[in-house]
């Protein structure tokens, strides 16, 4: 059985999606299920267990026998989150529970990191082990990921294969849920049907206009093709950035949804708000040599594709993956 944690969430229901569209069905899915908004990212999917996230551990050492693999994608998310002490309980602790339990039982584990991790960028996206500690995240969520990943790099005892894979900024179907932190994409849709236009943050950094800034901007499917990818290649152990390697701006991705709905480009500026304002990241991109090195050839999709097929295949049709 291949278990995936928060896989009632955005990403965590795709891989779930991509898995029964590979024919695989012995899948155990663990969340939080007390939230309804999220239900249609898994009712229409084949799975054989459904765990509750606070009886994970004992269920784990109950059926450790039946778990071929686990995916740890669940985590507290919300950028937003300025109480280290739930952030510390869901991200960090209890991803070292399960990073324990996978060396116990050495079942082999993907765990989700974030580009968060990285900052302000001053220190670059390379995923080098040798700069993890170095990092300096502008927010404690980005900071809850990073003291995971350093944890994981002191670990003396491992499981058989595990993968940290650097989330950079993911946009795709099943992510309706995340409120504020759902893409710009989905936000820039939403704001284009109800006003037709869309706001953006105005810049605050006089080396960027407004609209401009950059960020790796990556859709969920090539998310998914990266650790389907993975699981399958269990060799070269370690963290790994996934992002598409190619930043684009603000402009450029929401043109491409008015694109998608044959509109032209209406923007508004507005100012960053006040509480994210000296924690934003003007531009990202991740340096992506480290996954091309061990063999992932598969190129990434375009801004343009990603987000016609989104708001065309998913947003419009109000259905998910």
């Amino acid at each position: 059985m291949i278990i995936i944690t928060g896989a009632a969430g955005f990403i965590g229901s795709c891989l779930v999606g991509k898995l029964n569209n590979k024919g695989i069905k012995e899948i155990g899915i663990v969340d939080d299920f007390s939230h309804p908004e999220k239900t249609r990212n898994t009712e229409d999917k084949a799975v054989e267990a459904v765990i509750d996230r606070n009886g994970f551990a004992e269920w784990f050492r109950e059926n450790n026998k039946l778990v071929e693999f686990v995916f740890h994608i669940g985590a507290r998310t919300d950028t937003t989150e300025f109480d280290m002490s739930v952030l510390d309980e869901l991200n960090l602790n209890y991803s070292k529970e399960i990073w324990r339990l996978c060396v116990e039982y050495q079942i082999p584990l993907i765990y989700a990191s974030s580009a968060a991790t990285y900052g302000d960028g001053s220190l670059g996206y390379r995923d080098d082990h040798d700069l993890i500690p170095k990092l300096q995240p502008l927010n404690p969520y980005g900071i809850s990921k990073n003291e995971f990943d350093k944890w994981v790099l002191t670990q003396t005892s491992t499981p058989p294969y595990w993968c940290g894979l650097k989330f950079f900024n993911v946009y795709g179907p099943n992510e309706y849920h995340k409120g504020r932190m759902a893409s710009v994409v989905f936000h820039a849709y939403n704001q284009i049907r109800d006003t037709g236009s869309v706001r953006l943050f105005r810049s605050h950094n006089p080396e960027y206009k407004d609209g401009e800034q950059l960020r790796d901007f990556i859709y969920v499917k090539d998310v998914i093709d990266v650790m389907y990818f993975m699981m399958n290649h269990q060799q070269d152990s370690g963290i790994y950035n996934l992002g598409t390697g190619n930043a684009r701006t603000f402009i450029d991705l929401v043109t491409a949804v008015f694109n998608s709905l044959n509109l032209s480009p209406q923007i508004n500026f507005i100012d960053t708000p006040a509480d994210i304002r000296d924690k934003y990241q003007y531009f990202t991109e991740a340096d992506m040599g480290k996954l091309r090195s061990i063999g992932y050839k598969k190129p990434f999709t375009s801004i343009e594709q990603g987000i016609m097929e989104y708001v065309q295949g998913y947003l419009m049709a109000g259905t998910c993956f």
